[in-house]
């Protein structure tokens, strides 16, 4: 396996790539001032919001909300994955992938693509002209499937046997590293896949990587899947994304299914945007990847309890990546009905207007845990939140959340500053409710945060800040957001050179993702001219703040009698 990328690589590269030209190969853009301005390619618009800037290296659509570096837009674009878009620039700008980060096996991966592709073609074929293909014919039929969509989704047939693909394609060893093989410990071997319908699982290139195969007859199971490889990953790939992308390069929503042939049979009548999981729960990276190509999904899920336990996990997972802009809805179906059954029963048009009624995730939240307890009794609002806690800060600080957070106060009766106090962690439930109302935009434009939002606009801001100061603000963590701000001034004096976009790069992934980029492109009305000002008189704010908290802290020892020598010292000093 390929080692992780190093963080100097990484913004070497940012540094040499010039993010407007990696963009503009692929999007038209014109000047406009400092910045480039063009129609976002991540949604439909006819006035341009996407704006490229060269100084900061990095993009963002005022439109949707869509942003990152070149590597990001390089993942969304052509989606390409980490390692593949950090090659790929690094081939632009000269560069060598750093020998422990190289993937060492990518010809053995290609061995297997092209093998799982000959296997793809094969059953393809099989189903064509394989004496045996009838009763999968007559299924397919049966199931209301054209030739055509067969052929789109490259449905195949895997016929009675024990070696039909060892026999036609050989290599057995490199099948069985495929999945496509199982070999027993006696030394004998058989194919994987016998007397099933084959369904092809492709990446987002239309690489075969994988197979789902649905037997005829009655045996079990029922559905069989490829087990993991090297190429193939249950919990990150999704069935029909492929397909999903070549009908519509930008969807407007993607329904999530239970099995392949939903999928199938909803593209067969007009509503070729499904996808589905692979035996597995929907993960946070599947809802990441989907939330690339749209901004709203649709969980499809049986009425009954194993399907109100799959949409309940899908929402679990799902929060972490709900931002602004995103939406999730869940649609339960009627009772002994899936999404085959019921788009074969009441057409494209009746399944839309399930659709339209399908809930939003904020009121599947609110509803399941409001079922749990009795709202009319103090106990049970108190039951509400703490089981309500733990979703909510898997949540990214973000609007949604604010949002979410004023409607479980509005249940629990309580104030949404101290909720939200609460879930950040700078309160405790136990305490009392305060009476005072919060001013949400004073919360919001603290020191800490101006000056984050300053230093991302010129990380070369941090050479104003002396390094015996950043040290001394080690350790203080009752300062909401200090301890991101140290690492961001560290960041940038460690590497005087670093970009906005590349110190942004630093935290992808990381729980501090959406609140940075958010402040990158939030409008503190500060001009260039004025950044350096206003960056230090944010720090100065930051460190009275430190002072008056650190003289709180200390003028409550002194009533205790508790003060050592040093700290009458440093009281003193701090009542000048």
């Amino acid at each position: 396996m390929a080692g992780r990328i190093p963080d100097h690589f990484i913004d070497e590269l940012l540094a040499r790539i010039d993010i407007v030209d990696v963009v503009g190969e692929r999007v038209q853009l014109k000047r406009s001032g400092s910045n480039h301005l063009g129609l976002c390619p991540f949604h439909s618009e006819k006035t341009p919001s996407f704006t490229v800037s060269a100084p900061k290296q990095f993009y963002h659509c005022f439109g949707c909300g869509a942003h990152g570096t070149a590597i990001r837009f390089l993942m969304e674009y052509d989606r390409l994955d980490f390692r593949e878009a950090v090659a790929q620039l690094a081939g632009l700008a000269g560069m060598e992938m750093p020998e422990g980060a190289r993937d060492d096996q990518g010809s053995e991966h290609g061995d297997l693509y092209r093998l799982l592709g000959r296997a793809s073609e094969l059953y393809q074929r099989w189903l064509r002209e394989h004496p045996e293909r009838q009763r999968a014919i007559d299924y397919l039929r049966g199931r209301g499937l054209s030739g055509e969509i067969a052929a789109r989704f490259g449905i195949g047939f895997a016929p009675p046997g024990w070696d039909n693909l060892m026999g036609r394609l050989g290599e057995r060893a490199l099948l069985a590293r495929a999945g496509m093989v199982i070999e027993r410990d006696d030394g004998r071997a058989y194919d994987r896949f016998r007397d099933r319908i084959m369904f092809p699982i492709r990446d987002r290139r239309g690489r075969t990587i994988g197979f789902g195969g649905r037997v005829l007859g009655d045996g079990e199971p029922k559905y069989l899947n490829s087990p993991e490889t090297p190429i193939f990953h249950k919990g990150q790939e999704l069935y029909g994304l492929y397909e999903v992308l070549q009908a519509d390069r930008h969807p407007a929503d993607i329904l999530v299914v239970e099995g392949y042939m939903d999928v199938v049979a909803l593209a067969q009548h007009g509503l070729p945007r499904a996808v589905a999981t692979l035996g597995t729960a929907t993960s946070t990276r599947q809802v990441e990847r989907l939330f690339r190509v749209t901004k709203d999904l649709v969980f499809c899920f049986d009425g009954d309890e194993a399907g109100r336990r799959a949409a309940w996990r899908a929402l679990e997972n799902a929060l972490p990546a709900m931002r602004d802009g995103r939406q999730v809805r869940f649609l339960f179906l009627p009772e002994g009905e899936d999404p085959d059954s019921l788009v074969r029963g009441h057409g494209r048009e009746g399944f839309e207007a399930l659709l339209a009624d399908a809930s939003p995730l904020s009121d599947y939240l609110m509803e399941r845990l409001g079922s749990m307890v009795d709202l009319r009794s103090m106990d049970g609002r108190a039951r509400l939140v703490d089981e309500a806690l733990p979703l909510l800060r898997r949540l990214p600080p973000d609007v949604y959340r604010h949002m979410l957070l004023e409607r479980l106060a509005g249940l629990a009766r309580l104030e949404t500053g101290y909720l939200e106090a609460v879930v950040d962690g700078r309160e405790r439930l136990e305490r009392r409710v305060r009476s005072e109302p919060v001013d949400a935009r004073a919360v919001r434009r603290t020191p800490v945060r101006m000056a984050v939002a300053l230093l991302l606009q010129r990380p070369a801001l941090a050479e104003a800040v002396p390094a015996e100061e950043i040290a001394a603000m080690r350790g203080r963590d009752d300062v909401p957001g200090l301890g991101l701000l140290m690492q961001l001034l560290e960041f940038s004096r460690d590497e005087p050179q670093i970009t906005s976009g590349a110190l942004l790069e630093r935290f992808r992934d990381t729980e501090h993702e959406a609140a940075l980029w958010k402040l990158a492109t939030w409008d503190h009305l500060v001009p260039e001219s004025g950044l350096e000002a206003e960056f230090r008189d944010a720090m100065a704010r930051v460190r009275t703040l430190l002072d008056q908290q650190r003289l709180q802290y200390l003028n409550e020892r002194l009533q205790r009698g508790e003060l050592t020598r040093e700290e009458w010292q440093e009281w003193a000093q701090l009542k000048r």
